[in-house]
């Protein structure tokens, strides 16, 4: 009897120790991405001291490092940051969702889809190109930036449209995560290849202006943009926080799930629709940024595990870090900022991706 007694004090301390573990690392995730911002903010082609960059931040200086400071950096690290954890936990909830490893908003065909939509845009609403520049757009640039914003419209279209094909055929066909991942490989193909005939059709500036949006750049990001972003990326975490318990329920299997009293077919429409809403939205506005849906949250598992709680938490940090880094490594590489952020987080994320194909030929 004393045995027993003594063990539920001992599981009640290592699980509380787990939790302060999960904790502290958390916070260290949230102090390397305060320490990469603050030098992304101070490195580049204008080099800046920490002094000016603060002074910058308070509004005590108005010259010309002020205006890189707030009307340039700023936003691209914002941008990076609420796009990178949007895309990491949209991640999260897609891989609970279909119980796949693989699922990501990449593989599901989810940013071809977007691909898609941006290439219509660019074509048949003349958005023109994209460029940091258009933070200082004057009165007679009216038009293009109209086009800018009409282009993102029609990537976010794109993307809800690749979301609800794959969703159709899912509940008509009642296909297995398995099958889902195929639907979207298919669709991917599909997109691309619409995305390529477009091209083929596009003059010189459409063309240049669809190949460097499919590049990925947070850069473009304007604060109403940034917002949105932001918004997008709260909602599909709030909504994995408060179905953490569910989302856990559901790693055991659907029957285990719904015998516990989780709707199943609820959370996923509604979890596979934020997660699609908070996509669409990042890559309308920083265009397709690859793997990093895919690569952030498997980071995350192998150091919080699989409890929704902490692991939304985690990856959506180490999605803001890769992506804030892949960013801040481009321009400094490239000196121009030239370097699309999408390349860097193909590199990270392919590697990963096949690794994990090789396991599960293997298993």
């Amino acid at each position: 009897m004393a045995s027993s007694t003594l063990a539920v004090p001992s599981l009640a301390a290592t699980h509380l120790a787990r939790q302060r573990l999960l904790g502290l690392r958390a916070l260290g995730l949230c102090a390397a991405l305060t320490l990469l911002a603050l030098y992304a903010l101070a490195a580049g082609s204008y080099d800046l001291t920490p002094g000016r960059v603060l002074a910058a931040l308070c509004s005590q200086d108005t010259g010309p490092g002020a205006v890189v400071v707030r009307s340039i950096r700023l936003p691209r690290i914002l941008a990076a940051v609420a796009g990178g954890f949007g895309l990491a936990v949209s991640g999260v909830v897609i891989q609970s969702l279909l119980g796949n490893p693989l699922a990501s908003p990449f593989t599901l065909g989810i940013s071809h889809g977007a691909a898609f939509g941006a290439a219509c845009g660019i074509v048949f609403l003349g958005a023109g190109s994209f460029s940091a520049n258009a933070l200082f757009a004057t009165a007679g640039e009216t038009a293009r930036i109209s086009g800018v914003f009409a282009t993102s419209l029609c990537a976010f279209a794109g993307a809800l449209a690749a979301t609800a094909i794959v969703s159709a055929l899912a509940l008509l066909r009642r296909l297995g995560p398995q099958a889902i991942i195929l639907c979207g490989v298919a669709l991917s193909s599909l997109f691309t290849a619409g995305t390529i005939l477009i091209q083929f059709f596009a003059d010189e500036l459409q063309l240049a202006a669809i190949v460097f949006w499919t590049f990925g750049d947070v850069s473009r990001a304007r604060w109403p943009q940034i917002a949105a972003m932001a918004a997008a990326a709260g909602g599909v975490t709030g909504m994995c926080l408060l179905a953490r318990q569910d989302l856990n329920a559901l790693l055991a299997g659907d029957d285990v799930a719904a015998s516990v009293g989780v709707a199943t077919r609820r959370l996923r429409l509604w979890g596979m629709g934020l997660a699609a809403l908070c996509t669409g939205v990042v890559v309308a506005v920083c265009g397709v940024i690859a793997f990093l849906g895919l690569l952030a949250p498997h980071i995350a598992r192998r150091t919080t595990g699989a409890d929704h709680g902490p692991l939304v938490v985690h990856a959506g940090l180490w999605g803001a870090l890769l992506l804030l880094g892949a960013d801040t490594a481009g321009r400094l590489l490239a000196g121009t900022g030239v370097l699309p952020v999408g390349v860097l987080t193909s590199f990270m994320g392919a590697p990963l991706f096949l690794f994990l194909l090789l396991r599960g030929g293997r298993s």
